[in-house]
């Protein structure tokens, strides 16, 4: 029998990351737990640290029962860039949300650690970036999120020459059904009632905007080494069907399934192999009876059209376009601005930057902060 995976868990306080220990502790003889690192939910992470008894740990911020934790499991306080390339560590599970997961998947990559990635802001801020760790290796990088994942299972066996089109599903989010003109009054708690998915508050506010929707297409870009222009959104209501891929001679290929993250989690986690059993229900098409699709409104769903233009101008434009985003959504969530006022900052912002082409880290980082900065200024020009 092969020795258990030695998985870090990077952002193991979040929805994915609670997800995924749930996932390795269904089957402790494929994974342990070897690192735990998270933001600021330490009382979590306390816990977290206690169960799992991980070698590792870190946390932005500290607590007398984190603290307690880490003494009674003698575990090491080590930084996640640290933690993504120790030698005990096989796999680097990269769940943190933001700028926050990019150094430690480079650095993972680099190393030559498998990474399962369900960040979206690493490969959209340096997308090309983590093309170049790759150095050709593309089985290193494995994606968590359901629609890449879908993708990415489509894609075994396949040539990449012969995709025609990666067809990204989108369930709509929150407002999908909303009057347009209700928009700028909706609420933080309308925005995180999502019809399908329960995920993190972020993301969520995402999909109601179909930023996260967005920010897809540049993720599969880099993921599957396609251009833009082979990338599309239709809307899924039902989320059952998770995305397709067309290929050269007009045949395609989609992954089913109910809306359930620990399925991809466990793809990534386990692949080549798949699991003996399964963690989530049979799909019951029966049962379902009708699926529908549609195409995305963009005068509706504004970030969508912004984020898909980051992508084909490139450089430093789309880590400008996500930081403007998360600073317009943080504001969102703290009732600073109202809903349509997201998009309205992140175009402004997006405006007034001049893209570095082909950039380098300190490029892409140097983007990241002016544009939380310019985004700022934005956000007290609109209060």
């Amino acid at each position: 029998m092969q020795p258990p995976i030695r998985i870090a868990v990077l952002g193991s306080t979040g929805s994915i990351g609670r997800q995924s220990l749930d996932v390795i502790e269904r089957f402790p003889r494929r994974f342990e737990v070897v690192a735990l690192a998270a933001g600021n939910n330490t009382a979590l992470l306390s816990r977290q640290v206690a169960r799992h008894q991980p070698q590792y740990v870190w946390a932005e911020s500290s607590s007398a029962a984190l603290d307690d934790s880490i003494a009674a499991t003698r575990a090491q306080r080590l930084p996640v860039d640290e933690i993504a390339v120790a030698d005990d560590v096989d796999l680097v599970l990269v769940a943190t949300a933001g700028a926050a997961g990019l150094l430690p998947t480079l650095g993972a990559l680099a190393a030559g650690k498998p990474v399962a990635i369900a960040n979206k802001e690493v490969l959209v801020m340096a997308g090309h970036l983590v093309r170049r760790a790759l150095a050709g290796r593309a089985d290193l990088l494995r994606p968590v999120d359901s629609e890449h994942s879908a993708i990415w299972q489509c894609l075994w066996g396949e040539a990449s020459h012969e995709i025609r089109r990666i067809i990204l599903t989108a369930s709509g989010g929150a407002f999908r059904d909303l009057d347009p003109a209700a928009l700028a009054a909706v609420t933080p708690t309308q925005a995180l009632n999502h019809p399908t998915w329960t995920m993190g508050k972020k993301i969520t506010v995402d999909s109601a905007s179909l930023m996260n929707k967005g920010m897809e297409t540049i993720e599969a870009m880099w993921l599957f080494d396609v251009p833009m222009d082979r990338v599309e959104v239709v809307l899924h209501r039902e989320s059952i069907v998770h995305s397709l891929v067309e290929f050269s001679d007009g045949s395609v290929k989609a992954q089913l399934g109910y809306p359930d993250m620990r399925l991809p989690i466990e793809c990534a986690l386990a692949y080549p192999d798949r699991m003996p059993e399964p963690s989530v229900a049979p799909l019951d098409l029966a049962s379902i009876g009708t699926l529908h699709f549609g195409s995305p409104d963009i005068d509706r769903f504004p970030c969508l059209r912004l984020a898909m233009e980051a992508g084909r101008t490139g450089g430093t434009m789309p880590a400008v376009m996500a930081a403007a985003d998360e600073v317009a959504v943080d504001a969102f969530l703290t009732g600073k601005i109202g809903f349509t006022a997201i998009p309205s900052i992140i175009e402004a912002v997006m405006l007034r930057h001049t893209a570095i082409a082909d950039p380098e880290l300190d490029a892409v980082i140097g983007a990241d902060r002016w544009a939380r900065s310019a985004a700022g200024d934005s956000i007290q020009v609109t209060v």
